[in-house]
């Protein structure tokens, strides 16, 4: 008896070790799929070069598009159109290996039309000083709030750099919420409380790789090393439907009219887009009870008083 014991115990702690080494699986739960409600385009039709144009490979005749940071350069796309509120996402499978310092950013912005009033929606995947990790950053800024960003820190429940996942941001008078995979992971409810850091005017969509040694992995504490370079982030099945402005007219709100292909379903004005479904509001307790790590409402070191939305 004692040595099958020995042996049972011994074969368990061989096997169940690396697995309890990387903490609890979760499994995510089953939600909603709002990205199956919208028509992915080709990175092509929707975004152009932002910069870095030498380390931007289109592949899949346009479908996709593999973005690179080396010693020379990052790179990044910018959307064509400049949209008032919609419905954003990307497929993304981001560099493999020892990535610390790198930052791969999915994100809307005007701060080019309103350099010292703009607003930001923001996803950020920050490379790990460990191995095949990453960290998932979400932030907004309204009105020129740079200087009290409303970060929140999430870890992954999958290996994002094995295969493609959906990154989402849903934009509308409503709310903002950030999805994974259909998740949502945060929302920010538009009310009196959060109307001054809440978004309020167009905003271009960009994606990009870069390096941000300075800040990105503890303080800087761990500089991109680019003997592990280059480092490349693959990205497509682009779904981008909302409200467009003219380039020409980016600093106007009343000019917007609405996607051509809004025909079934609107992220602006639908009434099923102005709330969380059930599903997806266990999907958003899911991940935030589970992953989420950080969030500037906690963090009395920063704020001595909490900033008033958190308590709304």
């Amino acid at each position: 008896m004692t040595s099958l014991l020995q042996r049972f115990l011994l074969t368990c702690f061989i096997i169940c070790t690396p697995v309890l080494s990387r903490g609890p699986v979760y499994k995510p739960p089953a939600v909603d799929r709002l990205t199956e409600r919208f028509h992915p385009a080709p990175v092509t039709q929707k975004m152009s070069t932002l910069y870095g144009g030498s380390n931007i490979q289109i592949k899949s005749n346009g479908a996709y598009a593999d973005i690179t940071l080396d010693k020379t350069s990052g790179s990044g796309l910018v959307s064509k159109d400049v949209y008032h509120h919609g419905f954003f996402s990307a497929a993304i499978k981001l560099p493999m290996g020892v990535t610390s310092g790198v930052v791969l950013a999915f994100y809307m912005s005007n701060s080019d039309v309103f350099p010292h009033n703009h607003d930001e929606i923001d996803f950020e995947l920050l490379g790990h000083e460990k191995r095949k990790e990453w960290v998932l950053q979400t932030n907004i800024y309204g009105n020129g709030s740079v200087k009290t960003g409303r970060e929140e820190k999430f870890y992954l429940w999958f290996d994002p750099t094995q295969e493609f996942h959906e990154y989402s941001m849903l934009w509308n008078t409503h709310h903002i919420v950030f999805l994974v995979d259909n998740i949502p992971v945060r929302e920010v409810i538009h009310n009196q409380a959060s109307s001054s850091l809440y978004p309020s005017k167009p905003m271009s969509l960009y994606t990009t790789i870069w390096d941000a040694s300075d800040w990105a992995t503890h303080g800087g504490k761990y500089p991109v090393n680019y003997k592990y370079a280059p480092f490349v982030a693959s990205l497509g099945e682009l779904r981008m439907e909302g409200c467009l402005t003219p380039k020409t007219n980016s600093s106007s709100i009343a000019s917007c009219s609405k996607s051509p292909s809004l025909s079934t379903s609107d992220p602006i004005d639908g009434n099923d887009y102005t709330t969380l479904t059930r599903q997806q509001t266990v999907g958003l307790n899911w991940a935030r009870t589970k992953h989420m790590f950080y969030s500037y409402c906690k963090d009395t070191s920063r704020y001595k008083i909490v900033p008033p939305e958190c308590n709304a």
